[in-house]
C-alpha cells in the first residue's frame, strides 16, 4: 500500500483524523456527463448531504419530492404489505429549514414523502439517484462556490464561482445575484495579497474590485482555473 503524507492542512493532532473526500466540479448535465455508476453515486451522496445541510437551498415541494427518490434508491419499491409506519423516521430526508417552516409532524411528513414513493416502484437504485440528481442540477445554489468578500466600500459580499462565470452576492442572498460575470465577458482576473480585480473584456466597462477576508481565498479561486 503507498501512503501519501498530507502536507499543510492544518490537520489537527488528534490520534485519528476523518476525512471527506468531495467532488471538486458540479457537472452541468448529470445525464450526460456522470457515466459511471460508482460516480453517480457518491457526486449523489455529495450533493444531498449539501441540500440536508442547507448548503444548497431546496424549496419544500422539491424537498419532498428528492427525499422520495432518496427513499426509493435505498429501500427499493414501496411495498404496502411490509411498511411500517416510521420506518423512515430515523433518515435523515429533508433540511431543517424546510421542516421548521410548516407546523407539521414527522408523522405528516412521512405520508406526504410515502406518497411520491409508491410512484416510483420499478425505479432501480441508480436510476432513482439520477433522477434525485436531474432535480438538484436546477437548485439555484447548485454547483456554487461562495467565498466571502468585501467591496471598496467594506460591504460584506459573497463571490459565486460556477461553470458559467462569476457572481456577486448579497451576504444575506445567496441565491439571487446581484452581479453577474460570465467567463466570456471576463478578459482577466488577477489578485494581489487580498485584493482581487476582475476586467471585462468590454474597454470601456469598469473593473470590479474587492478584497478577499483571507489570501487562501485566492489561492482556492486560482486552483481551481478561474485566473488566466
Amino acid at each position: 500500500m503507498l501512503l501519501v503524507p498530507v502536507q499543510d492542512q492544518g490537520i489537527s493532532q488528534q490520534p485519528t483524523t476523518p476525512f471527506m473526500f468531495l467532488g471538486k466540479f458540479y457537472p452541468e448535465d448529470v445525464a450526460e456527463e456522470l457515466v459511471q455508476e460508482v460516480t453517480q453515486h457518491l457526486f449523489f451522496l455529495q450533493v444531498k448531504q449539501a441540500i440536508l445541510s442547507m448548503d444548497i437551498y431546496c424549496p419544500p415541494e422539491a424537498s419532498v419530492l428528492l427525499a422520495s427518490y432518496a427513499v426509493q434508491a435505498k429501500y427499493g419499491d414501496y411495498d404496502e404489505s411490509t411498511y411500517k409506519p416510521g420506518m423512515l423516521a430515523s433518515d435523515d430526508l429533508l433540511p431543517q429549514r424546510v421542516i421548521d417552516q410548516y407546523q407539521m409532524t414527522p408523522e405528516m411528513w412521512e405520508d406526504r414523502i410515502k406518497i411520491w414513493y409508491a410512484d416510483h416502484r420499478g425505479m432501480s437504485r441508480d436510476e432513482a439517484e439520477m433522477e434525485y440528481l436531474k432535480i438538484a442540477q436546477d437548485l439555484d445554489m447548485y454547483g456554487v462556490n461562495y467565498f466571502p468578500i468585501n467591496n471598496k466600500k467594506d460591504t460584506e459580499l459573497y463571490l459565486g464561482v460556477t461553470a458559467l462565470g462569476l457572481n456577486i452576492y448579497e451576504k444575506d442572498n445567496k441565491l439571487t445575484p446581484k452581479t453577474t460575470f460570465t467567463w466570456s465577458e471576463i478578459r482577466h482576473i488577477s489578485f494581489d495579497d487580498k485584493k482581487f480585480i476582475i476586467k471585462p473584456v468590454e474597454k470601456s466597462s469598469p473593473n470590479f474590485v474587492f478584497f478577499s477576508q483571507k489570501v487562501r481565498m485566492n489561492k482556492l479561486v486560482s486552483s481551481q482555473g478561474y485566473t488566466q
